[in-house]
């Protein structure tokens, strides 16, 4: 990560102490063993997750919803690069296609921000084996809301 002063809001701080390991991630996050994110700059975010044999599927292959989890996680990621300080968001939509069976190997997980507005920001995730080869890719889109401290 470079620096990414220019665009400090909550959110943004929020990322750079989650790659520092500086606060926990929610408990969610804990409980599903996602991981957080090891960068990001304004309009994308990546990480590295690496599953654990007994979140496969009995042949060895990633289970499809921890692959829409970490899609949705990452493109929320890549929103929160974006997102005005004075807002928070939640995912409207997600739509996730499957391409290639994922294994027990390192995944390589992308997520970028396709196009905002005052209202939506809409983003994109990539799932890659260590080779490159494209598991799965998948869209969504962020609705804007104004932010509230947690309760």
């Amino acid at each position: 990560m470079d620096d990414n002063s220019a665009h400090t809001t909550w959110a943004t701080q929020r990322l750079d102490a989650l790659i520092r390991k500086e606060v926990e991630p929610p408990l969610v996050i804990q409980t599903l063993r996602l991981g957080t994110l090891d960068e990001w700059e304004p309009g994308w975010a990546k990480k590295t997750w690496h599953p654990q044999p007994d979140l496969l599927n009995v042949d060895g292959s990633l289970f499809g919803g921890y692959i829409a989890a970490l899609a949705d996680q990452i493109m929320a990621f890549a929103a929160m690069t974006v997102l005005p300080g004075d807002m928070s968001m939640r995912t409207l939509n997600l739509s996730l296609t499957f391409l290639r069976v994922g294994k027990a190997e390192p995944v390589t997980v992308l997520g970028k921000v396709r196009s905002q507005t005052k209202q939506i920001i809409a983003t994109r995730a990539e799932l890659s084996r260590p080779d490159g080869t494209l598991i799965a890719e998948a869209t969504a889109q962020q609705i804007l809301q104004p932010y509230r401290l947690p309760q």
